[in-house]
């Protein structure tokens, strides 16, 4: 059964921009599917519709088969969508636990519990937890950036570039973190440079080329079909 859906999407920065050009996609409940591609084929510009960041030109986004394009973020974040962006993801100047109390605005009384469990789960961030952000490293601080999200308990996590500027080891650990995750029953959506590690995290691909799905499939499928590789994963 369908989770979320994208329709036909059409949307970018402007009344008449078109970075996205008629996605459709679907995602079911528990599943993880990367989208993959060059720069500028409108990856994240589609995440941040399906977020409520940008309006829709044309087209629909449903969650449970329920039209949500037109509700703000804010709604879709308490229906169950979170997204992590790939910049400016956390308050530098705040706490570790500071950080997470502002991940869990929407339901302040369940915070302190979803707290805990955060620091249960990530160990390393319940020994940081009165660290200010900003003197994290990079990895730690993305792992930061997804335990905000998880403080509104989603059922659909959205990363944008989640290993962009990290080393590999670095990479290679947070890897594992959404790999942890996902084995919890959370469905993602992962836009991701790192295109070859993506399909073989996720058990599907999309990749998007000027802002239209060129090829769908199985993930593992799409990172051994040489067409793709060549064309789209650099070899």
């Amino acid at each position: 059964m369908s989770l979320m859906s994208a329709r036909d999407v059409v949307c970018g920065y402007g009344a008449t921009d078109r970075i996205v050009n008629g996605v459709g996609m679907e995602v079911s409940a528990g599943e993880l599917v990367a989208i993959v591609g060059p720069n500028g084929a409108g990856k994240s510009t589609l995440l941040k519709a399906i977020a409520g960041l940008l309006r829709l030109t044309a087209g629909a986004v449903l969650l449970d088969n329920v039209p949500i394009h037109q509700l703000p973020a804010r709604e879709r974040a308490r229906l169950g969508i979170a997204f992590v962006p790939q910049e400016a993801n956390v308050f530098p100047t705040m706490t570790v636990r500071e950080n997470l109390e502002i991940g869990g605005f929407l339901e302040p009384r369940a915070t302190p519990a979803r707290i805990d469990a955060v620091f249960t789960r990530f160990p390393l961030l319940a020994e940081r937890r009165r660290t200010l952000a900003r003197t994290l490293s990079g990895g730690q601080r993305q792992v930061l950036a997804m335990a905000m999200a998880l403080m509104v308990e989603p059922r659909l996590l959205l990363l944008d570039e989640p290993s962009a500027g990290l080393s590999p080891k670095a990479a290679e650990a947070l890897f594992a973190t959404i790999a942890a995750i996902h084995s919890e029953g959370t469905a993602i959506i992962m836009v991701e440079q790192n295109a070859n590690e993506a399909l073989l995290l996720a058990e599907r691909g999309i990749v998007l080329v000027q802002g239209r799905a060129a090829r769908e499939g199985a993930a593992r499928e799409l990172a051994a079909d040489p067409d793709v590789r060549r064309l789209f994963l650099g070899g």
